[in-house]
């Protein structure tokens, strides 16, 4: 497939209110090693759309573009990630995991529980992440890709190589969870520490305290904290991950092309690498990049209208 490469800039709207506070449906279903919690929207025999949240957020990042794309004929699956709401595991002794295979292979089993054989994926933070992963390492269940921040796939061996003082800084919560003191602390603050997280990340988004409760809800999940620390520690190769999971980690070792039609999406968030230029050559399908002024890192719930967009426009591609 031909590479088109495109960089847009835009200044969305300032968003009013929430227009949507709820799901009209939120089902749950058994898919490999968890029982998943996932909103559902649009037609049942619709294409296939799975969005993805990432930390400290939930579905509800998702709660003014699923209508929207449920209008345009969409079947929306957006699922609560392991650690989350009313996603559980079925087992007490299944290694509470949150590297980033496992929680790629969490959407496999979810796509094949349900019974869709493709899908278009988006995703923020975490969310974008997981797409990625999934975009590189299964290509045949990916029709498109809308990532946010761009290629987010974890080299355990970068990630060992310090950052510039200012770059480090920005990552102050990784180095606490690395600590007991840090699990102690996230453990018992969660819900001050994650608006904290809302608010820095998001400087220009004045959510109010109903739209933070709703996704507050969700960091009660008995293995929130665990999965949490040990994705982070994970990164910095300070805990282990799952055995089972070494081969498909492999692959992601040397930073493999995604070759799927893909638009990314930067914000205010990505400060210098707003223009995509770092992880241009990591796309080698139908692309573009496009860059959202005036919006911090939660581009779904601060920018739902361009997010929808941007997942119509791939798929049209």
């Amino acid at each position: 497939m031909a590479s088109v490469t495109g960089c847009a800039e835009a200044r969305p709207t300032p968003p009013n209110p929430p227009t949507h506070t709820s799901f009209s449906s939120v089902k749950q279903v058994e898919a490999g090693v968890l029982n998943i919690g996932y909103a559902e929207a649009g037609p049942a025999d619709g294409p296939a759309v799975i969005l993805l949240h990432g930390w400290p957020y939930d579905i509800y990042s998702y709660v003014d573009v699923a209508p929207v794309l449920a209008s345009a004929g969409y079947r929306v699956i957006v699922p609560y990630l392991r650690g989350y709401g009313s996603t559980s595991f079925l087992s007490p002794v299944t290694f509470r995991n949150g590297q980033q295979t496992a929680v790629a292979t969490d959407i496999i089993a979810l796509m094949d529980a349900l019974g869709i054989d493709k899908a278009i994926l988006g995703g923020f933070d975490w969310g974008s992440r997981t797409a990625c992963v999934m975009a590189a390492l299964w290509p045949e269940r990916c029709r498109a890709l809308v990532s946010v921040s761009g290629y987010l796939i974890t080299s355990l061996k970068a990630n060992l190589e310090p950052l510039p003082p200012a770059a480090e800084l920005g990552w102050w919560y990784q180095y606490y969870f690395a600590t007991d003191r840090g699990v102690s602390g996230y453990s018992r603050n969660r819900h001050d520490f994650n608006k904290l997280i809302w608010k820095t990340a998001s400087p220009t988004w004045n959510f109010d305290d109903a739209t933070f409760e709703r996704t507050a809800a969700s960091f009660s999940n008995p293995d929130h904290v665990g999965i949490v620390i040990h994705n982070y520690r994970w990164r910095l190769s300070l805990a282990k991950g799952d055995p089972q999971f070494d081969a498909l980690e492999q692959k992601l070792t040397g930073a493999p092309i995604i070759a799927v039609p893909t638009i990314t999406i930067a914000s205010d968030f990505d400060g210098a690498a707003a223009d995509g230029a770092a992880y241009r050559k990591q796309f080698s399908g139908k692309y573009s990049h496009r860059v959202l002024k005036g919006i911090g890192h939660n581009v779904p719930q601060e920018a739902p209208q361009e997010f929808a967009q941007a997942v119509i426009d791939v798929d049209r591609s």
